[in-house]
């Protein structure tokens, strides 16, 4: 068999199950019965030894980071594309990538960074000084010539940047408008990585489809629905990855991706759905893998307007749903219960104090009736179908439906399709307020930096109007200030303590209902070895291999 053929043949156009679901209860039952590691070994050897297949659950939009927003491009796009820093192996700490080294002035507005020697693009254009400052310039500047390929939608991490230099081909120097203490954070998320100018300017229209880069793998073959096919970047600068090749499957079917991984024709399946993790925990022939990180999933509340105007009616809602059952029933434990707008993950800028509203459905009530509260309404509640980081949105908005009915809060799910949803709730939740829109709406978000969900969704002047995501036009001014003053702060110390304030001052508030973080996780196949989910939720495959079949 070719090697074309064996790459066409993991992507389900050989044997093997494909295009159809399957009940999920016989997935789990013939798992259990142990006959799936003999099925998978015999699907195995379509995929050859030095490839490796991976299911996810969406196709990617763009494979240009400047332009790309979900977790599905950004996985591919780690392994295309380097950035100036990024977070070090299982940790969110940052290290070197394409600059070596870095200084800060003393005022923390002046950053610059000292690249690395005889960088090149997979194209093989000079990855230098200019090309950096061309890449921020390209999202910043409209009347950059490349700003058409846009649009740039997470431009405003680096909205601070007031000019960039490039003194000389290793140098290149950001002058920020002010102290802004998340820099270096926002600089190793991946709307950072690095492109080639040369191959955008070549193909404009086109290179979000024929990406060039300069990581660890490059860039082979969209086959739209099907598959996308990376190489390895023979000589890339850190060491050639062990891999020759990745193989991106879109299976959007959550029972598909299962049937696909039993069958054999994945190596490896990232965001298990909830009630089939345990399954994988305990079979054998299979590697299970979990990693918390930054997430955080929360209800908007729409605190401009009545009922959720009146912070007794939010806290209310808080301490009204079961958080606990939630992350125990529905999610099956693959997420832990949030108790504020910062991720736990971030534990230096958390305060330990500061724990999950418990269930109290009695003490709802009574904050309902003390607030006055209009039994006869109903609320519309926005929910997608699905989307990047959102867990079961329709499982979890209908436990929350339940638990609301439960202290006679009448409750009405709206779904959407994800693109759809997003467009209203980023919109705002302002037109509930003429009784075309939502009171409440789900959202998460993963995050690189304990500014970020504070700054762009809790702000009173973050709202959808001036670019932010304050949807539910949450107003304090005293946490305004306390955001501002993380933001310019000087040292981690003094950032962690106003960070302490916000969360805690927040989860007083109750502008959303805080309800999980979810526990990242992927299965393997047991020839899969050196993978390790990241903190970041992203997966770099530079280290992986895969043990030949005689050696499995």
């Amino acid at each position: 068999m070719d090697e074309e053929t064996c790459i066409n043949a993991a992507a389900g156009t050989g044997s093997g199950p494909r295009g159809y679901s399957l009940d999920r209860r016989l997935l789990l039952s013939v798992a259990a019965a142990s006959f799936l590691p003999r099925g998978a070994e015999a699907k195995l050897d379509v995929i050859p030894d030095d490839t490796l297949v991976i299911g996810q659950g969406a196709e990617p939009r763009s494979l240009d980071p400047a332009v790309a927003t979900s977790l599905n491009d950004f996985r591919l796009l780690a392994n295309m594309y380097d950035g100036l820093v990024r977070t070090r192996d299982q940790s969110l700490e940052l290290e070197p990538s394409l600059a070596e080294s870095w200084t800060i002035d003393k005022d923390a507005s002046r950053y610059v960074f000292s690249l690395r020697e005889n960088l090149t693009f997979q194209d093989g254009a000079a990855l230098d000084a200019n090309a950096i400052k061309w890449n921020f310039e390209r999202m910043l500047d409209a009347d950059h010539p490349a700003h058409d390929t846009g649009p740039f939608p997470l431009a405003f991490f680096f909205a601070q940047v007031q000019s960039i230099e490039a003194p000389d081909r290793q140098t290149v120097i950001f002058n920020l408008k002010e102290a802004f203490a998340p820099f270096l954070s926002n600089l190793a998320y991946p709307s950072a990585l690095i492109v080639s100018p040369q191959a955008v300017m070549q193909d404009k229209s086109g290179f979000g489809r024929r990406p060039i880069g300069s990581g660890p793998f490059r860039f082979e073959r969209w086959e739209s629905r099907r598959q996308i096919v990376l190489a390895r970047n023979k000589g890339y600068w850190r060491k050639e990855a062990r891999l020759k090749r990745l193989v991106f499957r879109p299976i959007t079917d959550a029972n598909a991706r299962l049937s696909e991984l039993l069958a054999g024709n994945l190596d490896v399946l990232v965001e298990v759905p909830p009630d089939s993790t345990d399954v994988f925990r305990r079979t054998g022939g299979f590697q299970f893998t979990e990693q918390v990180g930054p997430h955080l999933w929360y209800v908007i509340l729409d605190a401009a307007s009545s009922p959720f105007n009146d912070v007794r009616v939010r806290q209310a809602v808080n301490f009204a749903v079961n958080k606990q059952a939630i992350v125990d029933d529905l999610l099956q434990g693959t997420a832990t219960v949030a108790a504020g707008p910062i991720p736990a993950a971030f534990s230096w800028a958390t305060d330990p104090s500061v724990q999950p509203y418990p269930y109290d459905p009695d003490r709802a009530r009574a904050l309902l009736q003390s607030a006055g509260y209009d039994r006869a309404q109903t609320i519309t509640f926005y929910v997608p179908d699905g989307g990047s980081g959102m867990l079961d949105p329709v499982g979890m908005a209908t436990a929350i439906q339940a638990d609301l009915a439960a202290v006679d809060m009448r409750v009405r799910i709206q779904t959407y399709e994800w693109n759809t949803f997003l467009a209203k709730v980023n919109g705002g939740l302002a037109g509930s307020r003429s009784g075309d829109g939502a009171k409440m709406a789900e959202m998460a978000w993963m995050t690189n930096d304990p500014d970020t969900i504070p700054f762009l969704t809790l702000r009173s002047d973050a709202g959808p109007a001036a670019g932010g995501f304050n949807s539910g036009a949450f107003a304090d001014a005293e946490l305004d200030k306390l955001i501002l003053a993380a933001r310019k702060a000087e040292g981690r110390e003094e950032r962690a303590a106003l960070y302490r304030q916000i969360g805690s001052r927040v989860h007083e508030a109750a502008p959303w209902i805080f309800v999980a973080s979810w526990k990242q996780n992927a299965v393997l196949s047991r020839f899969v070895e050196g993978l390790t989910l990241q903190p970041s939720f992203l997966v770099r495959f530079e280290d992986v291999a895969k043990l030949a079949r005689s050696d499995g």
